[in-house]
């Protein structure tokens, strides 16, 4: 049986606890996907597939379903460690191609770089799979312009989750998803 997936949405969450899995717990809570059972596929969007608004996806999901998602997760009991997680997203101007979602985390690294370097991995894996000319070793915003003039992309973007631990032997769980709806 094939499942493939005709819109998605995306999600981000974090989550404190005295336990690891707790955090974790936590993290799926705010993020507001803790009630389905989650599955982890790799960071391909489907040809037709659309981005909704979180509402509205997680209205067209039942508790204990089965729910696809592209996941970032990091976790840490490190007292002042910074975490920070992104999905970073391309979508093809022509509906009939597929895009890419690509993950991302750092440690200590300043949430809004950990944002573009997912955003910025999607583009190009989608760049040089549409054939799109550009310069691998061109800054985020010269191969982000070079990319939107070309036309072949219409959208690339990135959700950042980021938190401190803020206290000694408690652990911090932050994370990122793109949410498949079946």
């Amino acid at each position: 049986m094939s499942f493939i997936p005709r819109s998605f949405f995306i999600v981000k969450g974090k989550g404190y606890h005295k336990t690891k899995l707790g955090s974790f717990e936590v993290a799926l809570r705010t993020a507001g996907i803790a009630k389905f059972n989650l599955v982890e596929v790799s960071s391909i969007i489907p040809p037709f597939c659309i981005e909704v608004p979180k509402e509205e996806g997680l209205s067209r999901l039942r508790a204990g379903e089965i729910v696809y998602i592209v996941k970032c997760r990091a976790s840490s009991n490190k007292y002042d460690r910074m975490l920070s997680v992104s999905i970073g997203l391309a979508k093809p101007a022509e509906s009939s191609n597929y895009g890419y979602i690509f993950e991302h985390h750092g440690i200590g690294v300043k949430p809004e770089k950990v944002g573009e370097y997912a955003e910025n991995l999607a583009a190009e894996m989608l760049a040089t799979a549409l054939g799109v000319p550009f310069n691998p070793s061109a800054d985020y915003n010269e191969k982000k312009e070079i990319l939107q003039n070309d036309g072949k992309i219409k959208e690339t973007k990135n959700i950042i989750e980021s938190a401190t631990v803020k206290e000694e032997g408690e652990w911090l769980t932050v994370l990122a998803a793109a949410v498949f709806i079946p």
